[in-house]
């Protein structure tokens, strides 16, 4: 008797921050919502964090500057981000689709993946429970999300980009080959612009033109991960959705006005990062054991900078700390700074003891 074949789920929430802004204040809803850095009348010097989909329609994107926000779309409303309601949402929201998996691995705030293969004897019952689940969302939360549904957790994944927003789309073990031939080699996971690049000059532009390719040459030119894409771009993925429960990191970043040589005004506005930091930690119940920081420089050049403390902590100084020693060796007065960013990961809860990877 042939092994039954595993069902993932791939739940994607739709425009997450905006959804949950549009939620909150009704009258925004079907305008272009952009949720990021204050604009300041197209003078602004942050990014975009997300949009809408009448904002995308503008060209609008996420890490799109916040100044050619702007330009494009003059006439959207600007939210700042508000991340404790984010993260409070995110948390509900998680709760209910983990009670509908046999496991269950969150990714970030705003997507997750559900193993529930002994919950559906088929894809019929799994599209079933995929469209309660869409539902419960629907009606416990008033938000959208789309879902992926396929026998491992590249396909889910891929699927569910497929037909957003309130979008379900089920990939049966035997449509897998066809439903990557067509789509975009960068649909992949883990193949990014830079990998993209290199095999365009291979005549590699689709899924099905990587399945068709070479393994052999692959591997000479990419090495392991030639290997990988090539396994990839034939469905095969058998990695295992992953018992997480939480999101991973807790960061924050801000882009000054003006380019900063003040060693001392960064150190500051990176003491300010720390302490929103912290109390959100706090607030969450969390400890942290890992501390990174971003620099960017006025030229873009950017560095991450990271340390793992040998103790699980909540207290602001310790991230003070250890966050401007980081720091220290990469702020020089002929260097201006455009961005500063800290980030708190390797998180523990508080309230169930568990450690977050």
């Amino acid at each position: 008797m042939s092994k039954k074949a595993r069902i993932i789920f791939h739940l994607d929430m739709d425009h997450f921050y905006t959804a949950i802004e549009e939620r909150e204040h009704p009258v925004n809803k079907g305008k272009p919502v952009i949720v990021g850095a204050d604009p300041k009348g197209g003078k602004g010097r942050g990014v975009v964090s997300t949009s809408t989909y009448e904002a995308r329609k503008a060209g609008i994107r996420s890490g799109l500057p916040i100044s050619r926000a702007w330009r494009l779309c003059p006439e959207a409303v600007y939210l700042l981000p508000d991340f404790p309601l984010y993260i409070r949402v995110s948390g509900e929201i998680m709760d209910i689709a983990a009670l509908h998996a046999d496991r269950f691995e969150q990714w970030g705030i705003d997507e997750a993946f559900l193993d529930v293969t002994s919950r559906a004897k088929d894809f019929a019952e799994a599209e079933a429970l995929a469209m309660h689940l869409k539902r419960e969302i629907k009606e416990k939360k008033d938000l959208t999300c789309s879902i992926g549904v396929g026998p491992n957790k590249l396909i889910a994944k891929i699927a569910s980009d497929i037909q957003k927003p309130d979008g379900l789309t089920i990939v049966k073990p035997e449509q897998v080959e066809t439903f990557l031939a067509p789509l975009p080699v960068r649909k992949l996971l883990w193949v990014g612009w830079k990998t993209e690049a290199k095999l365009e000059p291979l005549g590699v532009n689709t899924i099905g033109d990587l399945a068709r390719y070479d393994p052999n040459v692959l591997i000479e030119k990419f090495g392991a991960m030639g290997a990988q894409m090539y396994l990839m771009a034939h469905g095969i993925d058998n990695s295992e959705v992953e018992q997480r429960t939480e999101v991973k990191s807790m960061s924050r970043e801000t882009t000054f006005e003006e380019d900063e040589g003040d060693t001392l005004a960064v150190l500051n506005a990176l003491d300010k990062l720390s302490d929103s930091v912290t109390k959100e930690i706090v607030e969450q119940n969390f400890f942290f054991k890992t501390v990174t920081v971003k620099v960017r420089y006025e030229n873009f050049e950017t560095h991450t900078l990271s340390k793992t403390l040998p103790f699980m902590t909540s207290r602001l100084q310790d991230l003070k700390k250890t966050a401007r020693e980081l720091v220290q060796g990469y702020l020089r007065p002929e260097r201006k700074v455009r961005l500063i960013g800290v980030r708190v990961s390797n998180l523990v809860s508080g309230e169930k003891q568990k450690t977050l990877v």
